[in-house]
């Protein structure tokens, strides 16, 4: 038997053994070039890879910093709110060696395909971009920001851009005072007055007693018989009420100091040194300019209440005889805001605010119902005038006014002769100013009076006779057109020709009467002081005007600031009529009520001499009022 050759092997069995080390041969080949690139691909990505990101991020830091936006947050007392806005807003600036960290752990990553590689080296490196207005910014503004962020108040300015924030732009910082700038008075309450026991006028928050309500005069609640000087602690309480409070003076658009000015001179205004009266004033600024908030502004974002006239800060001389203490005169109060009942016309650092009247409401009900009563009240007088005359003035016209109201049978006259009066009812004078469609109000010892506000609380129009007595006063809570509201007559009307009050007033159109009592009526919210111990609801009291034309004050004081801008041209002696421009306007000339506040050649004029002597009438007058109550 022949033995087979290999030769002879059938062609079938050939075919499959080829194709066996074919195949083999393919998947040898195959598995070097995967291993070639991965190989190939290590080396790419992580040796030359890393170099580059590693550069490009330190050629793009060296060019600048990274900013991301900054959005300004609420500012509260509450440290866990503050925790909760720091924690969602973090900054992203990445430095030098935290980029290498990141791309050494990102490259150390195994790579299994192209496509996985495109996406996780996208994932893992960081992308820094710098904003598109940073990338533009002007040399010239970049400077300008700079410099901006030099200024300590920069971020009190911010939280007014910060949309979510109902207190943005509106915070106040309250000086935490030793108590023998306020409290301790109250203690003393007995030497606030040498002649009117102020303790109980101090109750209720500073509202005084409630006032009985027997004849019906008065709404149900609300009304107190409050001391037209009580205006220290009536602020100091509604500010303890303030919604937007802080406990960070950095962010305050404003600070307020709870001194009792008021109550400090009166204690010292008869029988005591000069030294006596002004110890207090310069204990205060000793106090407040050892403070850093002081240093924000130097005090120009500070400001106080006082509930008297200037005239009792405004000191002239070092003579003991001379009247008051010189506070407003001392050069750091100079930078603050006073507001006081009564402001000086030539100077720029008080501000006068409404003297309290007996109504205090503590909802916002309670002003609606008491403004819609005294629309439908019947008005049987055409004028009224409350008052005594003042004899030892020669420059009053209040001798003329009553003469007028007792030869009128469309006047009413309410004496307040010495003994026993009804001037010093509340009751009586409110009866009489709601039955009234005028009510005729001359300057009292000063400019100003209290009766002015009572009879606007009663929907009375009021009679001016002197711009200084509220049109250049309280501009802040009046309308700067007086004719909406008010009637002017001038005083040399009287005075010299004696015109007719009576005719002049029945003159004036019903219908307009009836619009001006109407804007009277709708002025009481921002005239009356809300009771400290609640808060209104939509209604803005003259507390809350009077804290946002301060704010308004100082954030346009810091704009000026910023943008360069000064009042060379400012003159202080015409104060008053600054606060009569319009939105805008910067400049004053000549004004229509010149003669009426020019420095006293022919005795027309007034000056601070003769408004301090007026202030010192003010205390005698006070003690008589005093001796003929027999309080």
């Amino acid at each position: 038997m022949r033995r087979r050759s290999p030769t002879s092997v059938p062609s079938e069995q050939m075919e499959k053994g080829t194709g066996k080390s074919q195949n083999t041969r393919i998947c040898f080949l195959a598995s070097l070039s995967v291993f070639f690139w991965m190989l190939l691909l290590y080396f790419h990505f992580v040796v030359l890879g890393g170099s580059t990101v590693d550069q490009s991020v330190k050629l793009q830091l060296q060019a600048g910093p990274v900013y991301t936006e900054l959005k300004p947050t609420r500012v509260t007392s509450d440290p866990q709110l503050e925790n909760q806005n720091t924690e969602s807003k973090p900054i992203h600036v990445t430095s030098d060696h935290q980029m290498d960290n990141q791309n050494t752990v990102s490259a150390s990553t195994r790579v299994t395909d192209d496509h996985q590689v495109e996406n996780q080296n996208t994932e893992s490196t960081p992308t820094v971009v710098a904003p598109a207005a940073h990338q533009t910014e002007s040399p010239a503004k970049a400077t300008q920001k700079h410099e901006a962020e030099k200024y300590p108040f920069m971020k009190a300015l911010r939280t007014a851009e910060n949309k979510n924030d109902p207190c943005g732009g509106r915070y106040i910082y309250v000086h935490d005072l030793p108590p023998r700038f306020n409290e301790d008075m109250l203690k003393e309450c007995r030497s606030l007055s040498l002649w009117t026991n102020m303790c109980k006028f101090t109750t209720n928050a500073g509202l005084g007693p409630p006032l009985e309500n027997a004849e019906g005069v008065f709404g149900d609640t609300g009304w107190y018989a409050t001391n037209q000087f009580a205006v220290d602690v009536i602020f100091n309480n509604r500010m303890k009420q303030y919604e937007c409070l802080t406990n960070d003076s950095s962010v305050a658009a404003a600070v307020f100091v709870p001194f009792y000015a008021g109550f400090d001179i009166a204690r010292y205004l008869w029988g005591f040194n000069i030294s006596r009266r002004d110890a207090a004033s310069l204990d205060l600024v000793d106090w407040l300019m050892k403070r850093p908030e002081w240093g924000i502004m130097g005090g120009k974002d500070h400001f106080l209440v006082a509930g008297r006239i200037t005239w009792d800060f405004r000191r002239l001389s070092e003579e003991d005889s001379d009247w008051g203490n010189k506070l407003l005169f001392l050069p750091a109060a100079k930078n603050m805001s006073m507001l006081v009942v009564e402001s000086s016309p030539w100077n720029a650092n008080d501000f006068g605010i409404p003297y309290p009247t007996y109504f205090h409401p503590a909802k916002d009900a309670d002003v609606f119902i008491w403004q819609e009563r005294m629309r439908r009240l019947k008005r049987d007088w055409l004028f009224s005038f409350a008052g005594a005359p003042r004899p030892g003035n020669p420059k009053s016209i209040r001798g003329q006014i009553i003469d007028q109201c007792r030869n009128s049978k469309v006047g009413k006259l309410l004496e307040c002769d010495f003994g026993e009066s009804k001037c010093h009812s509340p009751s009586s004078i409110m009866q009489m100013f709601q039955s009234s469609l005028f009510c005729l109000q001359p300057q009292g010892d000063s400019y100003t009076r209290r009766s002015a506000f009572d009879s606007m609380l009663a929907g009375c129009i009021p009679v001016f006779f002197h711009p200084g007595s509220a049109y250049t006063q309280y501009t802040w809570h009046l309308p700067k057109d007086y004719t909406k509201y008010s009637v002017f007559i001038p005083e040399n009307d009287i005075r010299k020709r004696n015109v007719s009050i009576e005719e002049t007033l029945r003159r004036i159109p019903p219908e307009q009467v009836k619009k001006m009592r109407e804007e009277v009526i709708k002025l009481i919210p921002s005239l009356v002081y809300a009771d400290p111990r609640s808060k209104l609801g939509n209604f803005k009291d003259a507390f809350d005007v009077s804290v946002q034309a301060i704010i308004n004050k100082v954030t346009k004081l810091r704009m000026d600031i910023l943008e360069g801008r000064t009042d060379d041209n400012f003159i202080e002696e015409n104060s008053w009529k600054y606060a009569l421009l319009e939105e805008g306007q910067r400049e004053v000339g000549p004004h229509e009520w010149d003669p009426f506040f020019s420095k006293p050649k022919d005795g027309e004029g007034d000056s601070g001499e003769t408004s301090a002597e007026a202030a010192k009438n003010s205390w005698h007058n006070e003690q008589r009022q005093h001796q003929s109550s027999g309080r």
